[in-house]
């Protein structure tokens, strides 16, 4: 196992100090990223005792520690996986050849590409959470907020580093610029529109742990299989930590449905007014929420058909997530069907390359994956003995993206009439009135071992500790 420097000024596993030229140019970005964070990263709580969790190794047995801390004294740092001896390229046309230590140069451009893509999100989503702190439902909830912000700025360290070590002064100039885009700036955005979305409430917060971290996980898997194996490692390191990002999503909806099963019990009504009037979230409006954050997120996959995609995957930079239990890796002379608009207000199936059709097989397991927690909160619902089932829309509804962009449907993929759209808007997606009163509920609670009610309480606490453990010590 790679041993990890936990004394430098940089904590890593990449032996930094045996390069001085490159140990230099990351202490010369460290201060602009802390001025950065204490700019744009948790508005109100710089000076707060944590409770985190600290990434000390790469052994995924006990790679962290745990421990309170002020955030602006977070031990970021750079950490691969351990290198695995032997490694070849699992896909494409270098299917079977040593994976690449250095960047080829014909792979220069699309490979700064996809790192610089994946670097941006991860300070986006800081950006877009830094004022959730303000109206917190628990100790518990704001610690976990803090956990995914500091995991969230370690990933960007974790691109950064391949810029600087790998790519010359084009990857410095793009690691600065990493910095001087911000989430909604009309001037100048982050490069994905899901992540230039604001993130005002806890509902939206779980609901973009739980689809859009779920889609960073993919988009790792991809990188994680790359030919460039050091993009390789960084990625599946990043994986162990974006697991808890996604409980923390999951675990939030969860609460919230169960606060509102006990409402409805208590009062023995599934009335939505009458369930707004007693401060808990009714059960159409989280699927509403559901509907939302979840086309938002299907959308990153990119387009049904792309030549991008072919060319990743063709030459080995970016495959499928859990590439080895395909059965062809190589997918030079097979197709793909996809369902795609046919003009005339109906669909139609087109064969496609394989390799072309990569963003839709992975946006298929997406789905897939996705489901498994809508069935957790549904299996929720219905012990509770109410009639009512949350469903993932069809990913042909609501896109922005892709052959689907701007082609209307219902829910279930249905292609229907703008106008149709129009009138049953708020019928599908949160209307404004719906996010008013989200918002309505938005109060902070900071006294240990209370929590909003509009949410139920976790069911266990922080490695080992109890829930009303005080884990934010506020100043």
């Amino acid at each position: 196992m790679t041993a990890v420097n936990l004394q430098d000024q940089i904590p890593n596993n990449v032996d930094l100090g045996g390069n001085r030229a490159l140990q230099r140019a990351l202490e010369h970005w460290q201060p602009r990223f802390l001025e950065w964070w204490q700019e744009l990263g948790p508005a109100g709580f710089q000076a707060a005792d944590v409770y985190l969790r600290t990434a000390t190794s790469v052994d995924a047995k006990g790679w962290a520690t745990y421990g309170t801390v002020k955030m602006p004294d977070y031990r970021w740092g750079i950490l691969l996986a351990d290198r695995t001896p032997d490694r070849k390229i699992g896909f494409g046309d270098h299917f079977g050849e040593d994976v690449w230590q250095e960047v080829p140069g014909e792979h220069r451009a699309a490979l700064r590409n996809l790192i610089v893509t994946q670097g941006d999100t991860e300070p986006a989503s800081v950006e877009q959470q830094r004022l959730l702190g303000r109206t917190c439902p628990s100790l518990y909830d704001l610690r976990n907020l803090f956990q995914v912000n500091v995991e969230e700025a370690r990933h960007l360290w974790a691109m950064v580093y391949l810029l600087h070590a790998y790519f010359g002064r084009d990857g410095r100039e793009e690691a600065e610029e990493l910095l001087h885009r911000h989430s909604g700036d009309p001037n100048n955005p982050r490069i994905l529109a899901t992540f230039n979305e604001p993130v005002r409430d806890w509902l939206s917060f779980y609901m973009f742990t739980y689809f859009t971290d779920r889609d960073g996980k993919y988009q790792l898997k991809c990188l994680a299989e790359s030919a460039f194996d050091p993009l390789a490692r960084s990625t599946r390191f990043m994986l162990t930590e974006e697991a808890h990002h996604m409980f923390v999503g999951d675990s939030g909806i969860s609460r919230v449905i169960r606060r509102a099963m006990e409402m409805m019990k208590e009062l023995g009504t599934d009335d939505p007014q009458l369930l707004r009037q007693h401060g808990v979230v009714d059960l159409p409006l989280v699927q509403r929420y559901v509907n939302y954050w979840f086309t938002s997120s299907v959308d990153l996959f990119g387009s049904e058909a792309s030549s991008n995609a072919a060319s990743y995957f063709a030459n080995g930079l970016k495959g499928r997530p859990d590439e080895p239990t395909f059965e062809d890796h190589v997918c030079k002379d097979t197709t793909y069907a996809l369902e795609l608009p046919d003009g005339k207000g109906g669909i139609t199936t087109t064969e496609v390359p394989m390799r072309n059709a990569i963003n839709e097989i992975v946006r298929q397991s997406y789905v897939k994956d996705c489901a498994v927690g809508v069935s957790r909160w549904n299996r929720v619902i219905k012990k509770a003995g109410v009639d009512f089932e949350i469903t993932l829309p069809n990913r042909r509804f609501r896109r922005n993206i892709g052959a689907w962009a701007g082609v209307p449907t219902d829910p279930r993929g249905t292609p229907i009439s703008a106008d149709e759209f129009a009138a049953r808007k708020d019928e599908w997606l949160p209307s404004e009135s719906d996010r008013a009163y989200v918002l309505s509920l938005m109060q902070q609670v900071t006294e240990p071992g209370k929590i909003a009610g509009w949410i139920a309480p976790p069911e266990r606490g922080i490695n080992s500790l109890p829930v009303d453990y005080e884990y934010v010590k506020l100043h």
